[in-house]
């Protein structure tokens, strides 16, 4: 089995981490996609497993057409399970060690792609004694690693049953998407005795209203429409930083604008005529 999310070790000898403090009891739980990141990190895995010859050139395209969509409206249940399924399928028989090959190929994707902004926040959280998590449906492994480059506390993400190194396809924890993320943070609270009450999550997705709900000071992120709404009815803080949808829409109206003033030309040269 994959070990179990936990705070990651000092590194030779020197605590890189959150100096945990006793009057700091909480920690900061921070969702990967769309919240630290603008995309989808799926996205850039499917980029280095296809180069790596893990994934198709067709499963890529299907991949980066996802991408869009999910930075223009987020994720969604059927979308999710389609992706765990796909994901699952294509680890059967793939060694652990060739999967954490990819990881500099998937960071090359997504450290360009981090908020400034968010890493500012989550740093300010280390900083007060608060251990910091990515929490993301993404494999464990992929997640840690990509904990230990951006010095986070740790990781949460989805457990995958190992067998002699390899991966079986099966899942070996909760997938960590909706009530099983927020399960998984339980665990991992309960395992480092951390206090939900004081602690801090940040989501852009109705689907994460389980794991926000499971903390003290929830926090909305470039959110969706249900959570933006649920957010102001129960009086959350809203950041957001995801331009991508905001510029499409700018350049539709534009492009409107212009039909509709190209047809109102057209009208009247043909009064003209």
């Amino acid at each position: 089995m994959t070990e179990r999310p936990h705070i990651l070790p000092r590194a030779g000898g020197l605590y890189i981490g959150a100096l945990r403090r006793p009057d700091e009891p909480g920690a900061a739980f921070f969702d990967l996609d769309r919240t630290l990141m603008a995309g989808s990190s799926a996205f850039q895995f499917a980029r280095a497993a296809y180069k790596s010859r893990l994934m198709s050139r067709r499963q890529l395209a299907r991949d980066g057409w996802e991408d869009l969509l999910f930075r223009l409206r987020g994720s969604t249940d059927a979308s999710t399970d389609a992706l765990r399924a796909r994901i699952g399928q294509s680890l059967a028989g793939v060694r652990v060690r060739d999967l954490q090959r990819l990881a500099p190929d998937v960071l090359a994707g997504v450290l360009p792609r981090l908020y400034p902004k968010m890493l500012d926040i989550a740093y300010a959280h280390q900083d007060a004694g608060r251990p910091i998590f990515i929490c993301t449906a993404a494999s464990q492994e992929m997640a840690q690693l990509m904990a230990i480059v951006l010095t986070f506390d740790g990781a949460v993400g989805s457990v995958s049953e190992v067998v002699d190194g390899e991966y079986t396809g099966r899942a070996g924890g909760p997938f960590t998407y909706r009530e099983g993320k927020a399960q998984a943070i339980h665990e991992l609270a309960a395992r480092e005795e951390i206090d939900l009450a004081a602690s801090w999550a940040y989501s852009d997705s109705e689907s994460d209203l389980p794991m926000l709900r499971a903390v003290g000071h929830p926090v909305a992120v470039n959110p969706d429409s249900t959570l933006a709404r649920a957010a102001r009815d129960e009086g959350w803080e809203v950041l957001r930083f995801e331009r991508l949808g905001r510029r499409l829409r700018v350049v539709g109206a534009a492009a409107a604008a212009a039909a509709v003033g190209g047809l109102g030309s057209a009208a009247v040269s043909r009064a003209r005529a």
